[in-house]
């Protein structure tokens, strides 16, 4: 059966979704997420793209992108794919594909819509439970457009559309935005006793010793393997007795 045409945007702006083959995780730990984002950095001169926001999440990607005149879209994910993947599959000793065959896309063609994916973005790890605020996550250009931080987005379009306090309110309102299959997006929910079933087979106990920098480190790589498995910050604190504090500083 032919694949189904995109759509085209006449801004070439769209929201782009990236997903692990059969929705397996893609990012483990911190560097796993630093390496992709630096992919997304050094792809952008010569592709040509603006990058307005991202958000990496543990089994999938979501970015507002710009497609330069010379490069489609096609070629930056070949281009980011192909490293991305020949990096991860040596890091972690596997073969074959990482990502589903085809990413998603949209088409954005007016600014309202532009602001619409743009807020769900930098909102899909609160409302998976990952963090309270947008700028509590680390893997996303929030802290760019909340903090101030110097990162790889092109901020100012959107900048130029609302001033800090306008920006910072639309993002934080009450909404109910759909964009691009939500359904499929938004993690599932664990329950207490699925939750229990895999706390105790990754920290081996409730409550983990935290005492030494190895452990601690260990810790780390424990939590962000649970959190990004769907348990939220919340309940893994409530069931382990871990203060989010430090759930939260492991996930930096």
């Amino acid at each position: 059966m032919p694949r189904t045409a995109r759509k085209r945007s006449s801004k070439q702006i769209y929201h782009v979704m990236l997903r692990g083959i059969n929705k397996q995780q893609i990012f483990y730990d911190k560097e796993d997420y630093q390496f992709f984002t630096g992919l997304l950095e050094r792809y952008k001169e010569p592709c040509g793209y603006q990058l307005y926001a991202y958000c990496l999440m543990g089994n999938h990607v979501h970015l507002l992108i710009q497609e330069g005149n010379e490069t489609t879209l096609g070629d930056v994910f070949r281009h980011i794919g192909s490293a991305f993947v020949y990096w991860y599959n040596i890091k972690y000793d596997r073969v074959g594909h990482l990502f589903q065959d085809r990413y998603k896309s949209e088409p954005v063609e007016d600014d309202a819509y532009l602001l619409t994916v743009f807020r769900y973005i930098l909102m899909n790890p609160v409302k998976a439970g990952f963090c309270n605020a947008p700028e509590q996550y680390p893997y996303s250009s929030a802290t760019e457009y909340l903090k101030g931080t110097k990162g790889i987005t092109d901020t100012s379009m959107i900048m130029g559309m609302l001033d800090e306090k306008g920006l910072k309110k639309y993002i934080n309102q009450k909404n109910d935005d759909q964009c691009m299959e939500m359904d499929e997006m938004i993690r599932k929910r664990v329950t207490d006793e699925e939750a229990k079933g895999m706390i105790n087979k990754v920290l081996g106990g409730i409550m983990p010793p935290i005492g030494k920098a190895k452990e601690r480190k260990e810790l780390n790589a424990s939590i962000n393997r649970l959190i990004h498995s769907g348990i939220s910050i919340r309940q893994l604190s409530r069931l382990t007795g871990i203060s989010k504090k430090v759930i939260e500083s492991a996930l930096e």
